[in-house]
């Protein structure tokens, strides 16, 4: 690989990151410690168009270009590997202990956690599936077994950074609600970005391994997104009033995505 395509590698892993961060930021600019309904619902919206978007045409796409030696079963290992990833975030959801922004009770199993650690573990859950699903992207890059090139990556990459800087704002002002610190609820925030690029450079460090099972995993990534939106973005994006604008938020993300991937793909 030469130096140019190293850079946008190491940009690949670390943008989803610096969108974290970023919105996570936004708290020292931003007053009072609830954001706008309407804003929260158009950013939700917007963040969860992005994530479908990006898997279909960045993950389950390829995953079936990738699996055409089967002919008409070419769908077999996406609509597996999909599965799997929907089962292992349902799991995941059950048991980790979390709490969702403006709910009372929390999900999973009981722990006696403090509100804001169980707040950014529900970050922590958006986050994994966003950089498992670069890192696998880059690996198939990488392996060059895939129809996935660096700029496609990257695009995905890019993608999911721009929703993740409005992930880390709707977190940040209850965070500092709860921490009663624009500083802690910063790092909290910050923190719960990090598992994007470590779960990104582990899945790019064991390429060779996985080539094998790529479609399985680009599949997996994708059904661990999906369920994310499914689960949580949407019922916050449409819950009460305005779902229109919700709407409009998705309506948007949905289509930078997809201008993404194609202008550079």
């Amino acid at each position: 690989m030469d130096m140019n395509n190293m850079k946008i590698l190491i940009l690949g892993i670390l943008i989803p990151f610096l969108g974290t961060s970023l919105g996570a930021g936004s708290v020292f600019f931003m007053k009072g410690d609830s954001m706008n309904p309407k804003l929260q619902k158009a950013l939700s919206g917007f963040a969860a168009g992005v994530m479908i978007a990006a898997s279909v045409w960045s993950l389950l796409i390829p995953a079936m270009d990738q699996s055409d030696h089967l002919g008409k079963l070419a769908f077999l290992p996406a609509l597996i590997g999909f599965a799997i990833g929907i089962a292992a975030l349902l799991l995941v959801d059950m048991l980790l202990p979390h709490l969702h922004v403006h709910e009372e009770k929390p999900e999973g199993l009981k722990a006696n956690l403090k509100r804001s650690t169980m707040m950014v573990f529900a970050v922590t859950l958006h986050n994994f599936p966003e950089g498992m699903a670069v890192g696998v992207a880059l690996a198939a890059c990488i392996s060059g077994e895939s129809t996935i090139t660096l700029s496609a990556a990257l695009a995905l990459a890019i993608g999911i950074a721009i929703q993740n800087f409005p992930e880390g704002a709707i977190i940040s002002l209850p965070l500092q609600h709860e921490l009663g610190s624009k500083r802690k609820a910063f790092s909290y925030g910050f923190l719960s970005g990090v598992v994007e690029p470590i779960g990104a450079i582990i899945t790019v460090l064991l390429t060779g391994i996985m080539v094998p099972i790529l479609p399985y995993l680009l599949s997996f990534a994708a059904g661990a997104m999906i369920y994310v939106v499914v689960e949580e973005l949407l019922p916050e994006a449409s819950e009460g009033e305005h779902s229109n604008i919700s709407t409009i938020g998705f309506a948007l993300g949905f289509a930078l995505m997809m201008v993404l991937d194609v202008a550079l793909g």
